[in-house]
């Protein structure tokens, strides 16, 4: 008998409060009752069992402190101590008829404990909302979407159309899964539609791969008239064959004639917001790192900016004249009588 992980049957966490685990249990029982999934009588049962352990608190508590250990204090037969302040439980007894083994073993002491729901069976289809006809009012979920954007983009912040397709409550059923006490024939049951939606989204400066944005009250629909979820951008940013970002930082690499180099110079310099000049003092050897600062990327969070850093990178000419081949070697012979 294998151990029954009845917040994994119905998707929550071990600390979802009790709205929570109702909305996922109607979610999930819509979907999966026999009178619209002929062939999902089990998964049906199995996620009727987990509501009703998680549902009562006598029968949640029972269930959280024996844990995986239910199986020692099982084996211990009728009348064995549990580890709740003194009570005593006894394993195996009374009944739960339609309710799995596990069940039976740790709840079967309560006495009538698959009844109190009305047993699998009997649960009607339009128990399943809030009353027949209706369905409760739940906030949608949230979604995530991806979007891809140039390093200008980040720099600067963009407005995107993106289009969305969304599960949304059924239009004509508003996500209860039936019309008047039969299952709905345009989502067959189940409570959900496919939806379109097309978004102008606004992304900030100052984005990275991997920032995700928040667009509130623009995912899927609530049921039963419940607010929209939020709605998630993932962003990648696609990289620029001028710059390498390092957090709020940009990297470049600056071309500088060995000319300007030695004799020192005023050159252009490419940066996210056009052309600056910077001053390369005489003497400069390749690979001498400059800072220029605040022309990196904006602070996604806080004012300010990062820092622009120009690498240098001393080039040789080539397809040489006669007469700078002859300066070459004159400044050779010189390097040489220095030396």
């Amino acid at each position: 008998m294998n151990y029954k992980d009845y917040y994994k049957t119905l998707g929550v966490s071990k600390d979802a409060d009790e709205k929570t685990i109702k909305s996922a249990y109607r979610k999930l029982a819509r979907k999966h009752h026999p009178d619209v999934n002929k062939g999902a009588s089990e998964r049906f049962k199995e996620i009727s069992e987990a509501y009703t352990v998680l549902s009562d608190p006598e029968k949640r508590k029972r269930y959280d402190t024996l844990g995986p250990d239910w199986e020692r204090y099982a084996q211990a037969g009728a009348g064995a101590r549990s580890p709740f302040e003194g009570q005593e439980v006894r394993f195996g007894a009374g009944d739960a008829g339609g309710f799995s083994d596990f069940f039976r073993t740790i709840f079967g002491d309560l006495g009538g404990a698959g009844r109190g729901r009305g047993g699998f069976g009997d649960v009607r289809f339009g128990d399943l909302g809030a009353d027949f006809g209706s369905v409760a009012a739940d906030r949608g979920g949230d979604v995530e979407a991806g979007v891809e954007i140039t390093l200008e983009e980040a720099f600067q912040g963009v407005r995107r159309t993106i289009g969305l397709e969304l599960d949304e409550p059924c239009p004509t059923c508003g996500g209860a899964g039936h019309v008047n006490r039969k299952p709905c024939g345009t989502c067959r049951g189940t409570g959900w539609a496919k939806g379109q939606r097309h978004l102008e989204v606004k992304i900030p400066a100052g984005v990275e791969t991997g920032s995700r944005v928040r667009v509130a009250s623009e995912g899927p629909a609530g049921t039963g008239g419940g607010a929209r979820g939020d709605l998630y951008l993932k962003i990648t940013v696609k990289p620029d064959p001028r710059f390498e970002r390092k957090g709020d930082d940009l990297y470049a690499e600056l071309p500088v004639t060995a000319a300007d180099a030695a004799l020192g110079a005023e050159l252009a310099v490419p940066t996210l917001r056009g052309q600056v000049s910077m001053k390369i003092p005489p003497e400069t050897s390749s690979g001498r790192t400059f800072r220029i600062p605040g022309y990196g990327m904006p602070h996604l969070k806080g004012g300010g900016t990062g820092d622009q850093y120009v690498k240098v990178q001393v080039t040789i000419p080539t397809g040489l004249t006669p007469r700078e081949k002859e300066l070459f070697q004159e400044l050779r012979k010189l390097s040489a009588e220095r030396s």
